[in-house]
Formats: structure tokens, sequence, C-alpha cells
């Protein structure tokens, strides 16, 4: 946590398994195709990186949980640094969790879902890769996936690469980011 930003300001942190599209997100997002880095191969991001939108606002990029290929030693490394985070960031305005809308609720999924509910913390989910399935299945998973979840969080489908979804991700994200401007009032 020492080589963090200062914890002031609002943060939004993104998290989902390794190959759910975090870093494409965020680059869809900012309008910046190589702002985060995205690869073919799962769990690239090994490191929490901030990306500044401005001196008091955040995206945070959060290493991917499952596939990458490495120690286990080193998996518990990020696990004790990702909890340290998500515990004691007072900054953090919420989470946008990303699951692969052709396998959403993973048991990676579950637990961020009890940890947003334990902790407060306002989570909004990104049914990504939205355009791998006919708009009839995506709605359908849409729907199913909906209610299976804890009150409050809410959901959206997402897609990268044909930006569905983006209008929805960007209102969420406004809302949370300039929270900090009406803190300051």
């Amino acid at each position: 946590m020492t080589q963090c930003p200062t914890d002031q300001g609002a943060e939004v942190a993104f998290c989902g398994r390794s190959n759910a599209g975090k870093s494409s997100a965020i680059n869809t997002l900012t309008g910046q195709r190589k702002l985060a880095r995205t690869s073919k191969t799962p769990g690239r991001t090994q490191l929490i990186n901030f990306f500044s939108l401005s001196s008091l606002q955040r995206l945070v990029d959060l290493p991917g949980y499952g596939y990458a290929k490495v120690p286990s030693a080193l998996k518990a490394h990020w696990h004790q640094h990702l909890d340290e985070y998500l515990r004691n960031r007072l900054c953090l305005k919420g989470l946008i969790l990303l699951m692969d809308i052709r396998h959403p609720l993973r048991e990676f999924d579950e637990m961020m879902l009890q940890w947003s509910k334990s902790s407060n913390m306002p989570l909004h989910i990104l049914l990504t890769k939205a355009d791998k399935l006919k708009r009839g299945a995506r709605n359908n998973t849409l729907l199913k996936t909906q209610r299976a979840l804890p009150k409050g969080v809410t959901i959206q489908l997402f897609s990268s690469t044909e930006t569905i979804g983006l209008d929805q991700l960007t209102s969420v994200m406004t809302d949370w980011l300039e929270a900090i401007e009406l803190e300051d009032k």
C-alpha cells in the first residue's frame, strides 16, 4: 500500500477473473486503446494499476483472479495486497466486477459480492463479451444473473468490441467519481 497514490479523492476499482476484460473495459471507458495493458494471455495484470482521470479521480485495474501461471507464493502475495487495498482504501467509492457473460457468478464473483455487501461498498457488474451471444441469450443471462444478486447490486451488459453498455457504465462511473466533489462542498 505504500506505493499507492495518496488516499484522497475518489477511486473506482475494476476487478474480476483474469480473462474477464478489465483492461479492455478501462480502455473503452477512457477512449484510449492502450491505457491499460491488454493481452491474449490471461493474468498479465499483476500489480494494482492506477489511472488518473484528474487530480482527485482515478480508475484502478486490480490483478485478475484465476489464470496467471505464477508460483503460489506470488499469488498469495497478490492476494494479501489486494485484500489490504480493498479493506483500507478510504477513497474507494465503488467496485466494477467484470464477469464473462458466458460464465457468470463463479466462486471469485460470489466472494466479491459477499465482501461488497459486508463492507457496504457499492458494486456494479459488467457482463462482458456480450457480443459473443445473440440478443435473446444475452438478455436471458442478464435476467437470470440479476435475480441471483443481493439487493443494491446493479448489473448490465457490456462489450468493449461493440461498445455495448458504454453509456450506462459511464453514468455509474460519473456518479461514483463525482461524489468527491459533493463531499468537498
